[in-house]
């Protein structure tokens, strides 16, 4: 019995990757400190090894003075492993994005533009197998203290499968295809964004728990296990859906797939108004825009809060996770009041101006309870993502969807990646001198598409809506038939 719910596979890929995601950061950050300073860390400690040092009279001055000890150390080993390790992190962070960059943006074109007419589960499977084997390969590099250096070999090479903007590229366009009316697929789209945000929020605030009870090593085995059950149900219970895949479209060249999706992206942009075109190109802009500085800036978090002088361990990472992922639900709740009393343009600034709040008082949380207390600005962190999102869907024809997401899903990746890579190269090379110039950079890097977003506002006020460019353009083909 084939099932025609795809929400089950989003939730456990959702649990596996936001358990995954700070395992493997704090995992990394253990395993530098342990390797350049030959000093083990107990995992069951109450106290991070970064508030241990704090006591330290070397470790106060050097803080006072602002020194980064850099060719070699001096007097207390251990304090010149707290002040390099969050720089040594940031910077194998760097060349692991780097080295799933390329085939990262190979795969997501081609499987996500050959799902349109080999079926949605082809890139689902592909980019489950490609999260099974990284972490299964996870599992074994910490069981047998493997060097860390071979994280970098199985990126590329999970990479080459499909990374998660693949799996959600090819989630979202599933639902696309089950939903025929716009209203059901908004309901199911927005039921997705609350899931996201219970299940993430949930794992983000036992994550610590699972290192400090579990250890690394049966930690991964368990987003192991969950991406295993995850691909089963996705093989033998998930319902594809597109009926129609005859021998022809399977025997389709991956050429043949590359002209067709360059093709049909030319024919998008050539076949609209000219402010259609216009306003899609403003859209997309102003959500890469606003998607390569909010993801690129998040893993830097966990980074910061380890670092002096929060110095927090692994249940308060775990805790600080689990606020972060709460935008999820509370943007949610923001689209569905603020519609009622607001266009989707108006949701966006509000969404847009909060973060940048948020980045400008990160840069500046000395202690735990602001750490905490930043979170509150993040609330609608999510809200221009979706509203971004709905809105260029409302400027295409609905037989234009599939393109669009495939044009997002490239975007997304490419933006991902590069932003990671671009905010881990900026943090290791500021934070020496002043660990909250990456948030202040944020906060003022938003004001790109918080003007982005006055130009739209601006280039739509002729037609006084922007979903009235679509809507006449199907009146006028009605009309001609």
């Amino acid at each position: 019995m084939k099932i025609p719910f795809v929400e089950p596979v989003i939730c456990l890929s959702v649990f596996a990757v936001t358990l995954n995601s700070p395992l493997t950061t704090q995992y990394v950050y253990r395993r530098i400190w342990e390797e350049t300073g030959n000093y083990s860390i107990a995992l069951e400690s109450n106290t991070s090894e970064c508030a241990k040092n704090k006591s330290s009279p070397i470790f106060a001055f050097q803080e006072l003075r602002g020194d980064r000890p850099r060719s070699s150390c001096r007097g207390d080993l251990c304090d010149c492993v707290v002040m390099r390790s969050p720089e040594k992190v940031s910077l194998f962070n760097l060349e692991m994005d780097i080295s799933g960059l390329i085939p990262g943006l190979v795969s997501t074109f081609m499987f996500l533009s050959h799902s349109d007419h080999g079926g949605r589960k082809f890139p689902l499977i592909l980019s489950s197998v490609g999260a099974l084997a990284n972490s299964a390969w996870l599992c074994l590099l910490s069981y047998f203290a493997l060097p860390i250096q071979l994280l970098i070999a199985s990126t590329f090479i999970g990479a080459l499968f499909g990374n998660y903007t693949t799996f959600l590229g090819a989630s979202f366009a599933y639902i696309v295809d089950q939903c025929k009316e716009k209203k059901q697929r908004t309901i199911r789209i927005a039921i997705i964004d609350f899931l996201f945000g219970v299940v993430s929020g949930l794992t983000g605030l036992s994550s610590g728990y699972f290192i400090r009870g579990l250890g690394f090593v049966w930690s991964f085995l368990i987003v192991t296990v969950a991406l295993f059950v995850n691909l089963i149900y996705i093989l033998l219970f998930l319902e594809d859906s597109m009926k129609e895949s005859s021998s022809q479209n399977i025997s389709v060249s991956w050429t043949e797939t590359f002209k067709n999706l360059f093709h049909r992206t030319y024919m998008l942009f050539k076949n609209a108004s000219g402010e259609q075109r216009s306003l899609c190109c403003l859209l997309l802009f102003t959500m890469i825009t606003y998607f390569f500085v909010t993801i690129g800036v998040s893993p830097i978090f966990v980074l910061y809060e380890l670092d002096s002088p929060l110095c927090w361990d692994e249940v308060l990472i775990g805790y600080g996770s689990a606020l972060g992922s709460v935008t999820f639900f509370s943007s949610f709740l923001g689209i569905w009041l603020f519609s009622y009393c607001m266009e989707d343009i108006h949701m966006a600034f509000i969404g847009t101006f909060t973060t940048m709040v948020g980045m400008a008082m990160t840069a500046f949380a000395r202690t735990t309870l602001m750490m905490f207390l930043v979170r509150l600005p993040f609330l609608f962190t999510v809200m221009p993502l979706s509203v971004l999102r709905s809105m260029i869907s409302k400027v295409v024809h609905s037989t234009e969807q599939g393109t669009m997401f495939a044009c997002l899903a490239f975007l997304e990746t490419l933006g991902g990646i590069t932003a990671v890579s671009t905010f881990n190269g900026i943090y290791s090379a500021t934070v020496a001198w002043c660990k909250g110039f990456v948030f202040l950079l944020s906060a003022v890097l938003l004001l790109i598409p918080a003007i982005s977003l006055c130009v739209i506002k601006y280039v739509s006020r002729n037609t006084g809506s922007y979903v009235l460019l679509i809507q006449e353009e199907s009146s006028e083909d009605t009309s001609d038939r």
